[in-house]
């Protein structure tokens, strides 16, 4: 006898041997159990979870010579015929091959005769999305009103495309993607009865690859079989899916948190030596850096089977949370570009460069912006070093020293925060503030409701110390909750923005040739393409 592939020997014939659509199992079950039948039913669902055999299944359940049951015996012959592809009154129709009205109207003709050995004439259409407009038009009265011996059952990966008229008379079933530790969990069902060894991480990397789907998993196991030659070890999968060891990305997590450049450009230098695929590397890093943050604020959320459980937890206490959404980014954006890079590497490792480069607090101020100006109280002149004369100092520059520390704070928040060596969310906690009052080295500071999840204890103490910094001498800070009398920098910022913006519309529509072209051609300025310099 020829080999049979898992994905189809291992297909579940009944109800209690589906795995991972117990929402589903349960509507249809009790629905059967209570003599509830409903004519025509719409699955739903990505690839390989599970549509054509929950429809094998429900046939059964239809037709099964003890009766209208859940749990079909799976020994009659209408149950043995179904499970081998071949019941006469179970009529499985490709929509992507027969999308014509012609090929509709011949299955529409032959539903009115009743069934030849079951108790009802099944039709399961696959992918019937790919039906014709007319096609669909056609089957609309036969669908909301069929005989009473007939049944339907669609299935769709892409029910967007079905019409409304057609959506209004089924009974719908959205199937779910499967998680990865329901089929791990099936896998090692299987591999236990075919007296296969394995590494479960092993599985865990086929479960991941398998992205929701049981019949990409099972396939992907059967090649994983092939390749081993015996047992399905965690090494063998690597080479065969092309995974990157998570050990090189954790050393560079770790290198990461240290700021340990060369050990971060040596790890990279590794990895292209094994010619592993940087793609699927950054993709692996963005993984890693969700379940840091995921450790960081729930830890209880990271498996107690998750193999690099205890480095990652390691990792959450090196990194700050504002950093971790940091390199989370900067990797997103990695993979995005790397197709232009002068190659995979110098992309790759661009992309870890930047990481260490960027990290908050550590980023490169922007030049100031010029702003409007402001009256300020008139200063005495100070003499800088480069601008003193060699020979002996002048009175005036004894009694005018340089000074050690910025001048007394006078009260513009806005400013202050330009000069402030700030960045990420501290940054954006400062500008999101109004400051209430500033006396005896207490710094008052007021959040807006919107934005107090920026009143994160990190931030403000990125705030409290760059203010310190600033001012040479340590500053309390007290940010309170509430509502905002006067406008905050960020606000300022934007009407400055505005007001630039408003500027420049007004200059180009008061320009004369433009003004020829409105009046001579009707032309429309589009103000969203002007902007200011």
């Amino acid at each position: 006898m020829s080999y049979q592939v898992l994905a189809r020997k291992w297909r579940p014939k009944t109800f209690t041997e589906l795995v991972g659509q117990e929402h589903v199992v349960k509507a249809l079950s009790n629905a059967l159990d209570q003599q509830r039948l409903h004519h025509a039913y719409l699955l739903t669902g990505t690839r390989g979870v599970g549509k054509t055999t929950l429809a094998r299944i429900l046939a059964k359940a239809l037709n099964c010579e003890t009766g209208i049951t859940s749990s079909p015996c799976g020994q009659c012959s209408a149950c043995r015929e179904i499970d081998s592809g071949r019941f006469v009154d179970l009529l499985e129709l490709d929509a992507a091959s027969n999308t014509g009205i012609d090929n509709m109207r011949e299955i529409l003709d032959n539903a009115q005769y009743a069934p030849t050995a079951g108790r009802f004439k099944v039709y399961l259409i696959d992918e019937v999305h790919m039906l014709s407009k007319a096609a669909f038009n056609s089957m609309l009265k036969t669908l909301e009103e069929p005989p009473e011996h007939v049944k339907f059952i669609l299935a769709t990966t892409d029910p967007q495309k079905i019409p409304v008229t057609v959506l209004s008379r089924c009974l719908q079933f959205n199937l779910k993607q499967m998680p990865p530790l329901a089929i791990v969990g099936h896998l090692q069902s299987i591999m236990a009865q075919e007296n296969i060894p394995f590494e479960l991480a092993a599985l865990q990397l086929l479960a991941r690859a398998a992205q929701g789907s049981m019949r990409d998993a099972l396939s992907l196991l059967d090649q994983a079989i092939a390749y081993s030659g015996g047992k399905v070890g965690e090494a063998q999968v690597r080479d065969m899916l092309g995974s990157i060891d998570q050990t090189y990305l954790l050393e560079i997590l770790g290198a990461l948190s240290a700021k340990d450049g060369p050990a971060l450009i040596a790890a990279a230098e590794r990895m292209e030596e094994r010619s592993l695929s940087f793609e699927a590397a950054l993709q692996d890093l963005g993984a890693l850096l969700h379940k840091v943050a995921l450790a960081q604020t729930i830890p209880e959320a990271l498996g107690e089977d998750l193999p690099e459980r205890a480095k990652l937890l390691e990792l959450a206490q090196l990194f700050d949370a504002d950093e971790v959404q940091l390199c989370y980014q900067i990797a997103l954006h990695g993979r995005r570009d790397l197709h232009l890079a002068p190659d995979e590497f110098a992309g790759f490792s661009m992309t870890l460069l930047r990481m260490l480069a960027f990290t908050l607090g550590e980023a490169p101020q922007p030049p100031a912006r010029r702003e409007t100006p402001r009256p300020v109280p008139p200063a005495r002149p100070v003499v800088r070093d480069e601008e003193r004369p060699t020979e002996t100092p002048t009175p005036a520059a004894q009694i005018n020293p340089p000074p050690e520390k910025s001048p007394p704070f006078a009260g513009d928040w806005h400013s202050l925060v330009n000069q402030l060596k700030l960045g990420g969310m501290a940054k954006m906690l400062a500008q999101h503030c109004e400051l209430k009052s500033f006396d005896n080295g207490l710094l008052e500071l007021c959040v807006p409701q919107e934005h107090r999840h920026l009143m994160e204890k990190p931030y403000q103490d990125k705030l409290r110390a760059a203010v310190t910094e600033h001012f040479a001498e340590p500053v309390r800070l007290s940010i309170t909750e509430g509502s905002i009398t006067g406008d905050t920098p960020v606000q300022i910022e934007n009407r400055e923005k505005q007001e630039k913006q408003s500027l420049a519309v007004a200059a180009i529509e008061q320009d004369p040739f433009v003004r020829k072209l409105v009046e001579n051609f009707d032309a429309k300025v589009i103000e969203s393409s002007i902007k200011p310099l």
